[in-house]
């Protein structure tokens, strides 16, 4: 065939070619993957331990080269040293914007307990290790690089794309997303969907993949025991002291089960599991409300699958307890700290009332922080039905999924609001590799940042693009 021949048939396909793809196939993603590698494990040597959080100098860093890419990028300093950056790419205006969400702070991680220096970011056998590389400094740079990505396929957008990188989520997200709703709303209030983290591909023990994309979370609510008693010496224990009191109550609290309430989300969440279960459970999930009404099918739910437990139910967990400052003294004033997660639509006040009546001592005084509601957001929506549509492309067997979240996300400053708020961060992570989030020896596969890149790419490209 004529060179000339041959030139005029490339012209026919690019144009019968959808516009998008055409970027698309120019770049060269092997070479992404590997900056995202890189770029990931000079992130990860940024200590943003919250607390304190010190995420200044990891705003600055993204900013550095949102802007050596072209991109104007700024930092908002929320609290000495607390930084949050923020970048916005143009589109046409026919949509509303996307958000890219992701927190820059981590949790805290002991040494002596991992292989490898937790802010190393050390590349080995295959993986980038440190603490936030799963949660959620990985899953910011797949965000990152996506920006990139399209700033230089010059993509043609419908809707703008910001990506926004916050301060303080480990700690509740008050100098963080908090910050930007409250002082900075011009910059997110064109915002029409969000995607943040909770949910990703997970691959269980058996190989089977699941789509997990988080609609909705429980609501975190600080709660405080107070018991005060006549103060001693050791030497003559005391029946009635603050600490003997205090311990009694939590016996109660512990043993306490609050009562069972199966929302339309989690009973569409467990319909869609039901088929890799055997019978009878395979029967009990598509009708799962009903099935834990048999008292012992709800203890033996309960014991066989912990997060579905907190799934069902408000959670209270005892965390933290205060007592005397001296081994031989007798307090005068006792402290528990209690964890507790609500679900969604729970009643906090009627949760308390419950509360007081386990604790049985009138005494007792309980203090309870004020939350900030987590909600729900549509399990219609195009990116649900995007993410559907990628798993059947790259995995038919898979199953799609939209959990609640039992954690929560920064997603809980978006949905009063308003906005549709998703968890889904495209990580293939099998279960043993899960257990790094908030643990040791954190890591995520370099295979996970060349492809993960690739498919958040087509996620927001289909999204603000097409």
């Amino acid at each position: 065939m004529r060179p000339r021949v041959l030139r005029f048939l490339s012209l026919v396909l690019l144009a019968a070619a959808p516009v998008s793809a055409l970027w698309a196939s120019d770049t060269d993603w092997p070479a992404v993957g590997r900056e995202a590698t890189a770029t990931l494990a000079q992130y990860l040597r940024i200590d943003t331990t919250n607390p304190p959080g010190r995420e200044m100098a990891a705003a600055q860093f993204l900013k550095s080269i949102l802007e050596r890419n072209g991109i104007d990028a700024r930092v908002i300093e929320s609290a000495p040293g607390r930084g949050n950056v923020y970048a916005r790419l143009k589109g046409q205006g026919t949509r509303k914007a996307l958000l890219l969400l992701n927190h820059l702070d981590v949790v805290p991680a002991d040494p002596r307990f991992w292989m490898v220096s937790p802010f190393g970011g050390e590349v080995k056998d295959g993986y980038v290790w440190g603490r936030g590389a799963l949660d959620m400094k990985g899953a910011g740079v797949l965000q990152l690089m996506t920006l990139l990505v399209l700033k230089r396929q010059a993509l043609p957008l419908r809707g703008d794309v910001i990506f926004l990188g916050t301060a303080d989520e480990e700690a509740g997200g008050a100098l963080g997303a908090g910050y930007i709703v409250r002082q900075h709303l011009d910059l997110v209030k064109d915002v029409g969907v969000v995607l943040n983290e909770g949910g990703g591909i997970r691959i269980d023990a058996a190989g089977r993949i699941t789509y997990a994309v988080a609609v909705s979370e429980k609501t975190p609510v600080r709660v405080t025991l107070t018991a005060t008693g006549p103060a001693g010496h050791a030497a003559m224990p005391r029946a009635d002291s603050a600490t003997n009191r205090l311990v009694a109550a939590l016996v109660r609290v512990v043993a306490h089960q609050t009562p069972i309430t199966v929302l339309p989300e989690v009973q569409a969440f467990y319909a869609e599991m039901a088929e890799r279960e055997a019978s009878p459970w395979r029967e009990r999930y598509r009708d799962l409300a009903t099935a834990l009404k048999d008292p012992a099918v709800a203890a033996e739910f309960s014991a066989r699958d912990p997060a579905g437990n907190a799934r069902v139910r408000n959670t209270v967990t005892l965390t933290m307890l205060e007592g005397s400052g001296k081994v031989n003294v007798i307090p005068s004033e006792a402290r528990a700290q209690l964890d507790v997660r609500l679900l969604p639509g729970a009643d906090q006040a009627a949760f308390l009332e419950d509360l007081r009546r386990a604790v049985a001592d009138d005494s007792i005084h309980i203090e309870s922080s004020t939350p900030l509601i987590g909600g729900s957001s549509p399990v219609g929506h195009p990116l649900v039905d995007l993410v559907r549509a990628l798993a059947r492309e790259r995995d038919p067997q898979a199953i799609v999924a939209t959990p609640l979240l039992i954690a929560a996300t920064d997603c809980r400053y978006f949905r009063p609001r308003g906005v549709p708020c998703y968890g889904f961060m495209p990580f293939r992570v099998p279960v043993r590799e899960s257990a790094g989030i908030h643990g040791t020896n954190e890591r995520v596969s370099v295979e996970n940042m060349e492809s993960g890149v690739r498919m958040l790419y087509e996620v927001v490209r289909r999204l603000a693009a097409d």
